[in-house]
């Protein structure tokens, strides 16, 4: 690797999957405030994620809906009023 290329807060940082709980250790410059150990017993910041190559469907091949903020079911009410007026 070539030396000075990478900033100064570039550490291995532990990206946490909230959907899949898969976890992935990976360098990083992210801001965090939360550390949890590795498998290898060693302390590192962790970030929390909510879609990862873990859970996304591209890369899983299952459809999943992750809909934290309610976006999915105001969609259905709104064309099941829309189907009704035909």
């Amino acid at each position: 690797m070539k030396k000075d290329i990478h900033p100064e807060s570039y550490r291995m940082v532990i990206f946490h999957d909230n959907s899949s709980n898969e976890r992935m250790l990976i360098g990083s410059t992210v801001e965090t405030t939360e550390t949890d150990t590795w498998t290898d017993g060693k302390e590192y910041p962790v970030k929390k994620v909510d879609v990862t190559s873990a859970s996304h469907p591209f890369y899983t091949g299952q459809e999943k809906v992750m809909d934290t903020a309610g976006r999915v079911d105001r969609f259905k009410q709104r064309m099941s009023k829309a189907g009704k007026k035909k």
